[in-house]
C-alpha cells in the first residue's frame, strides 16, 4: 500500500516540508493558493529606527574636582555622542566628597527611566572612569549597583572605552583599572605633600597671606606708644596682597595680631624651644623673627 494512503488511514500528519510551512491538515498560510509560488521562511527584521521607542536612552554625567577646572570638553563629548543637554548632569566636586548631589540625581533619573520603560536599554554614560570616582571599592560597587537596576555603564574615553560588560573578563578589567585609578590618586596626593614639604623647607608656606604684615604690626606698635587707639590707627592701614588688597583690615584682625605678638613676647623661652625643635626635625635653620618692643 502506498505510504500516502497508509498515512491517510492512520491519520498521521505530514511533517512540514519547509521552515514555517504548516503540517498537513492544518490551516494554510495566507500566501498560499493556486498559482502562487511557495516562499519559505520569514523576511529578516528591519533595522531599528533610532527615533522609535525601542532605541537606547542615555543619561550623561560630567564632573571635575575644582572650580578652576572646566567641564566644556566633557559636555561637548557627551553631546556629540547623541545625549541631549537636558539629560546631562554636571558638577564641580571632588570624589572625596561622599555625597555628590548631581551624581545622585543622575542615578535617580536613570533608575526612574528604566522603571517607566523596562523594555528599553538605559545607558549611564560618562567621559571616562575617573569622572565616576577614584576609589576601587566605590567604583566596583557602583558598577554592581547599575547592573542590579538593569542599567548599562558606558565610557567614552580612558582605558575601557565603550559599553561595560559585567560578565567575564570585562568585570576583571574594570576592577583592575579601578585599582589603577585609586593608585594614581594616591600618587598625586603624595607628590603634592612632597612639594609642600620642599617649599616649607625653603621658607615658602602656602595658604592665604596674613592680613596684618610685620610692617603693619610695627606701625601699630609705634603709634600706640603715644596713646593712639587701634580704632584711630585702623583707617591708615592698607592690606598689601590678596583679594582684599588696598582695603583696610578689620579692628578684630589688628587685635588678634597684637595678642599673638604679646604671647610671643611673654613666652620667649617656649618660642625658642619650639624653633629649636622645628630646626632639629627639618634639618634647616629657621629665620629669626622681628622683635618689637612691647607698648
Amino acid at each position: 500500500m502506498p505510504l500516502a494512503r497508509r498515512r491517510g488511514r492512520l491519520r498521521l500528519p505530514h511533517p512540514p516540508l519547509h521552515h514555517g510551512a504548516p503540517a498537513e491538515g492544518g490551516a494554510a498560510g495566507a500566501d498560499r493558493g493556486p498559482g502562487r509560488p511557495w516562499r519559505p521562511g520569514t523576511p529578516p527584521p528591519a533595522p531599528i529606527d533610532p527615533d522609535l521607542p525601542s532605541a537606547d536612552l542615555r543619561i550623561g554625567y560630567a564632573r571635575c574636582s575644582t572650580l578652576g577646572q572646566e567641564l566644556d570638553s566633557q559636555l561637548d563629548a557627551l553631546a556629540g555622542h547623541g545625549i541631549p543637554r537636558d539629560t546631562i548632569f554636571s558638577e564641580k566636586i571632588s570624589t572625596r566628597v561622599r555625597v555628590r548631589p548631581k551624581f545622585e540625581k543622575a542615578l535617580r533619573a536613570a533608575r526612574e527611566v528604566k522603571a517607566h520603560a523596562p523594555h528599553r536599554r538605559v545607558i549611564f554614560t560618562v567621559y571616562e572612569m575617573k569622572r565616576l570616582g577614584r576609589d576601587a571599592a566605590e567604583l566596583t560597587a557602583l558598577a554592581d549597583h547599575l547592573t542590579a537596576h538593569g542599567l548599562v555603564l558606558e565610557m567614552l574615553a580612558g582605558p575601557l572605552p565603550g559599553i561595560y560588560e559585567p560578565a567575564g573578563p570585562g568585570k576583571l578589567l574594570f576592577a583592575f583599572f579601578a585599582a589603577m585609578a585609586e593608585t594614581e590618586r594616591e600618587n598625586i596626593r603624595e607628590s603634592t605633600l612632597e612639594g609642600l614639604d620642599t617649599a616649607a623647607r625653603k621658607g615658602k608656606h602656602g595658604g592665604r597671606p596674613p592680613v596684618i604684615t610685620d610692617d603693619m604690626l610695627h606701625t601699630v606698635l609705634r603709634r600706640r606708644e603715644p596713646g593712639e587707639s587701634v580704632e584711630q590707627i585702623q583707617p591708615d592701614l592698607l592690606i598689601p596682597t590678596g583679594k582684599r588688597k588696598g582695603q583696610n583690615p578689620s579692628v578684630a584682625s589688628i587685635y588678634r595680631a597684637l595678642a599673638e605678638h604679646e604671647k610671643r613676647a611673654a613666652y620667649p623661652e617656649a618660642v625658642e624651644q619650639a624653633r629649636a625643635d622645628f630646626a632639629a626635625l627639618t634639618g634647616s635653620e629657621v629665620p629669626e623673627p622681628r622683635t618689637e618692643a612691647r607698648p
